[in-house]
């Protein structure tokens, strides 16, 4: 076991010429993703530069999901970043891999010894020289490039299923605006539709508190998926042992990025912030899905945005006749089977890192 600050040291270089206007932030999902912040009349040239490899960690761990936020950048150009953020590089990139470094990052111990190790009273810090003393197995360099490949190309098979997902999603959605959006007068609809209300097809369910039998993995016991109000690997909270929906439907979320739908074929465990849409009918199914999926919802709420079972019951809706629905049924069924299948191989994939993550503590 090496210790870490052998091997790292801060970077601190600022955006004083305002040659680098790619601003970025860091998510609790360990990535750099565009920033949200509102930058009018703030002065960029204090702002910290990230170069390709280096990385960036926020030292507050308190109010953050029991995770620290912290990524390797591994964009082409630099970018920059709050000023509040820490910037730091491996010395020797043949002494120490960053991408080597980034997998014990990820590893959920490493949350769990940077919430142990964070201190303050208002808010709980990791500071800069806990991640000095952090101690990790570096094996030769040899051997880390050879942990990286394996990792990575898992990296890339998930990132292909992803773009595969992408481009049959497209593909129902196509079929469904030229049924159903395309050349469609609300005011003068074909013979056989109508308006109509969301209860008119299915029944609204809200989310409950977490179930008694609960696991973080899949276990032959708890096998049902817990699904909450989050869009990362579709909301997935945990395991149960126990479905609270069985039928074929959708949940939308109710939170946070509300209206964020997602389709769910087997039976599942909803819990709060999210409201689960069963239809009535199997065949009324895609047609709401892509009908939520297309809508822009506001929501309600005085202090945080929200969205409510009675906002969604008031909502109107085109509600086609029932051979229509059928016949889009047909057509785009097999697409979210096949969906359903890739997301079922991302899931075994993300346990195979999973499993290479906690192998690294035995090199």
């Amino acid at each position: 076991m090496k210790r870490l600050g052998d091997y790292i040291r801060q970077v601190d270089v600022r955006n004083r010429e305002l040659g680098v206007d790619n601003l970025l932030g860091l998510s609790i999902s360990k990535l750099f993703i565009p920033s949200i912040a509102n930058t009018i009349g703030t002065d960029m040239s204090n702002y910290k530069i990230v170069q390709p490899r280096q990385f960036g960690y926020v030292p507050v761990t308190s109010r953050n999901g029991d995770k620290i936020t912290v990524a390797l950048y591994d964009g082409d150009k630099p970018c920059i970043i709050s000023q509040a953020y820490i910037v730091f590089e491996v010395m020797n990139a043949n002494e120490l891999l960053p991408e080597y470094l980034m997998m014990w990052f990820r590893r959920p111990e490493f949350d769990r010894y940077a919430r142990f190790k964070s201190h303050g009273s208002a808010r709980e810090v990791f500071e800069w020289e806990e991640m000095c003393d952090v101690m990790l197995p570096v094996p030769p360099i040899e051997e880390q490039r050879k942990i990286v490949a394996e990792y990575q190309a898992i990296e890339r098979r998930i990132e292909s299923n992803r773009r595969l997902i992408a481009t049959l999603e497209a593909a129902a959605q196509t079929i469904y605006r030229h049924m159903f959006v395309d050349n469609i007068d609300p005011e003068n609809l074909p013979h056989g539709w109508r308006m109509g209300r969301v209860t008119d097809l299915s029944e609204l369910k809200v989310g409950g508190d977490k179930p008694k039998a609960f696991s973080g993995s899949l276990t032959t016991k708890c096998n049902v998926p817990i699904y909450s109000n989050g869009v990362i690997e579709e909301g997935l909270y945990g395991y149960t042992d126990k479905a609270s929906i069985s039928a074929p439907s959708f949940t939308i979320s109710a939170r946070g990025t509300i209206g964020k739908c997602f389709l769910r074929l087997r039976p599942y465990f909803s819990i709060v912030r999210l409201i689960s849409v069963i239809p009535k009918s199997i065949d009324t199914l895609l047609y709401q899905f892509l009908f939520f999926s297309n809508l822009k919802i506001e929501g309600d709420g005085s202090v945080q945005n929200q969205l409510t079972a009675p906002f969604l019951e008031s909502e109107k809706m085109i509600i086609p006749d029932m051979t229509c629905m059928m016949r889009f049924n047909s057509k785009a069924m097999p697409l979210y089977q096949d969906i359903e299948k890739i997301n079922n191989e991302i899931h075994l994939l993300n346990q195979i890192l999973s499993l290479l993550l906690t192998k690294l503590s035995k090199y």
